[in-house]
């Protein structure tokens, strides 16, 4: 099945990384207490567990499950729905809930995930993006290392930007993710240039990476997937936003109408399982971290170019891989695919995905389509044609999945 080199380099990360596994197992534990508290402080009930048709006013299950989210990312407000259909369709919503024509919105970690600029629209047109709603944008590059630079940061802001994205992941960069005290120190710097901007962060693979979160250090406002960290590997669909009362309104009045915001949206998916997955989250997280730190030192031991390095501080649950040709890009992709427990019989192959500048190859043998938390592996057709591995529901299935990408290499020689 695998080949003796692949099982000693398996033998030999184990080991090496055996020192780093206790952090993610502490985090998980610290973070589990915090959400067994907020369900206990907020009274979770089987009651809540119900779904709901048409309207659904006073959806109780709905709203027990808001009070539960703004409670633990500390919040004063929160919107989870299935409604969303993406994490980029959770972050568009929050961007065109609050921006008006004339606004501008500035990006402080260089270029945004690649659907993120479709949303923008400044790099290549879009129908329906922000350019065509009058709404400008103004970009903040890194430093050399891949850092923020606060220099083009102050450069970026003026009297019209209203709002800035935060980007907390790499996306498909090798830039380093960002922790939660870096993304404080960022939100004060601007709240010094300019205090009534707002401070927007895409939380996309981050929560419960740390013990805090960004909305603890002065994020006003948040939003991620719930097929990512927060629906622990069970949530069907959704996302969630999360932050002060008055931004979260206007998010909920894009995502329905005004008027009615957040008040109506039947909970047509069991909630139990968006309850259920959250409490879930932390450990399924722990499980994905201890992968990817895995995935760091097997690969590097196999002569790639691996980051973060196994003892890097992590900020979200993603391994880069640099693999420099797109054949073993694909290969790589195809090796996971192979060792999923969905479609394992399928073969991933590039295509032009809708957003994205380059065809993307992913795969991803889930039990949720795309699920971000299960064990999956992506990139664009791009030099240096980086594999972004992240997720597992379990650690086990993470390092048989990163044998058999590595088997996969392997064979092509």
């Amino acid at each position: 099945m695998f080949s003796e080199k692949i099982i000693q380099a398996k033998n030999t990360a184990l080991q090496e990384c055996e020192k780093y596994f206790a952090g993610p197992d502490n985090t998980a534990q610290h973070n589990t207490l915090k959400i067994l508290n907020a369900m206990r402080q907020v009274k979770v009930s089987d009651a809540h567990f119900n779904t709901s048709t048409g309207y659904a006013y006073d959806d109780i299950g709905r709203g027990k499950l808001e009070e539960l989210y703004a409670a633990v990312f500390k919040t004063e407000k929160a919107l989870v729905r299935t409604h969303f259909v993406s994490g980029t369709h959770t972050l568009s919503t929050v961007l065109f809930g609050i921006l008006r024509p004339g606004d501008e919105m500035a990006a402080v970690m260089g270029a945004p995930y690649d659907t993120m600029r479709t949303v923008i629209g400044y790099e290549k047109a879009a129908a329906g993006s922000l350019k065509e709603f009058n709404i400008g944008y103004r970009q903040a590059e890194l430093t050399k290392d891949g850092h923020v630079d606060y220099d083009s940061v102050k450069r970026c802001i003026n009297a019209k930007t209203k709002l800035v994205l935060i980007q907390r992941s790499r996306g498909y960069s090798m830039r380093p993710t960002l922790t939660v005290d870096e993304i404080g120190a960022i939100c004060d710097f601007v709240k010094s240039i300019k205090p009534d901007c707002i401070c927007f962060v895409d939380n996309c693979y981050g929560e419960f990476i740390e013990t805090k979160e960004p909305t603890e250090v002065g994020a006003d406002i948040m939003g991620g997937s719930l097929i990512k960290n927060p629906g622990g590997g069970i949530a069907p669909t959704g996302g969630y936003i999360v932050g002060r009362e008055d931004l979260v309104d206007l998010a909920s009045y894009r995502l329905t109408s005004p008027g009615m915001g957040g008040e109506l949206g039947a909970s047509l998916a069991n909630n139990r399982l968006l309850f259920q997955g959250f409490f879930l989250a932390p450990h399924v997280v722990a499980q994905a971290v201890k992968s990817a730190v895995f995935a760091a030192a097997f690969f590097a031991r196999l002569g790639y170019i691996t980051t973060p390095r196994p003892n890097d501080k992590r900020g979200d649950i993603i391994q880069a891989i640099e693999l420099k040709t797109k054949e073993k890009l694909i290969a790589f992709c195809r090796g996971i695919q192979k060792y999923s427990p969905v479609d394992s019989f399928a073969t991933p192959e590039p295509w032009d995905m809708p957003g994205y500048a380059d065809q993307v190859i992913m795969a991803a043998g889930t039990f949720v389509q795309g699920a971000s938390i299960e064990l999956s592996a992506d990139g664009p057709m791009r030099e240096p044609y980086s594999v972004y591995m992240q997720g597992a529901l379990t650690f086990e299935h993470g390092i048989i999945a990163a044998m058999g990408a590595a088997q996969e290499l392997e064979n092509l020689g």
